[in-house]
């Protein structure tokens, strides 16, 4: 066989053998190209939002304790581990939160916004449903506002010996533009800064995980307004605090958030009002 006739086998040869990568190459694109992902997702990396931020409420362990350095010592490790071993929480917070029970929303005194003979058997229903949890309750944290003080000294009668706090940051108020926006609400843009600041200085008193020290698991109730506490769920949950108005809750529902040992939240239930008789529901 001539040199001429063997180059040009060899060529044959290559150029098969590309054309078959060539061909293996495209049916592989083309296989991904028809790859599906579940409906539930469609990237194999969390958004930025979605991803966790376990310091959100600036008791992480790693932030409490000062850093090793560059070259530590078997000796400095051991510290430091022991060292975030102490500042590690070790029980569960649960927050409860009872929306106060229908009122008198026309009336301009804030005095006369008293509730209405529905919204008394609302936050009568609510008190027996708590009761029946059979809870120990640490305390009940109560707005300031009229429609709410008159819930919980109703829940009260079923919950005997709890201790009462009354709290002003509480109270109603708008605590951010909401996305998207609506037209039958449109607060003064002060407001929102107003409100808002004292309604995010209420979520930072109340939300956070147990301190080191604390042994057994704490319940805590707060009666409160529907705005505020959308919004605590928005911020416990990492979601969008944009997005609070997308949310409805009736009047004595019950919102149920538990703070974990690690820093990660888990909202137990949103505005559950099926302990009260559907002829009684309301929201407005």
């Amino acid at each position: 066989m001539g040199p001429w006739m063997h180059l040009q086998k060899l060529s044959a040869l290559a150029v098969g053998s590309a054309g078959g990568v060539v061909l293996y190459m495209y049916a592989t694109q083309d296989e991904r190209r028809r790859f599906v992902a579940a409906s539930w997702t469609t990237n194999s990396k969390p958004s930025k939002c979605a991803v966790w931020d376990y310091n959100w409420d600036r008791r992480e362990p790693t932030s409490l304790v000062e850093p090793l350095g560059h070259h530590p010592t078997p000796d400095d490790e051991n510290k430091y581990r022991a060292s975030l071993e102490k500042t590690k929480s070790k029980a569960t917070r649960h927050i409860i939160l009872v929306r106060h029970g229908e009122y008198l929303d026309k009336c301009l005194v804030e005095a006369d916004r008293v509730l209405t003979p529905v919204g008394r058997q609302q936050a009568n229903y609510t008190g027996q449903r708590l009761a029946q949890l059979n809870i120990k309750w640490d305390k009940m944290v109560v707005s300031t506002q009229v429609r709410a003080q008159e819930t919980a000294e109703i829940i009260a009668q079923s919950l005997r010996s709890v201790p009462v706090e009354h709290c002003s940051l509480i109270r109603e108020g708008a605590p951010i533009p909401p996305e998207p926006p609506v037209n039958h609400w449109k607060p003064e843009p002060a407001q929102f800064y107003r409100d808002g600041a004292r309604i995010e200085a209420a979520f930072r008193k109340y939300f956070y995980r147990a301190e080191a020290d604390q042994k057994e698991h704490s319940y805590t109730l707060l009666v409160g307004h529907g705005n505020v506490i959308r919004y605590f769920t928005c911020r416990a949950l990492q979601f969008p605090p944009e997005a609070w108005l997308r949310i409805s809750l009736n009047h004595g529902s019950i919102t149920w958030i538990s703070i974990l040992p690690s820093g990660r939240v888990t909202l137990r239930t949103l505005g559950d009002s099926g302990h009260i008789p559907p002829e009684l529901i309301t929201h407005k």
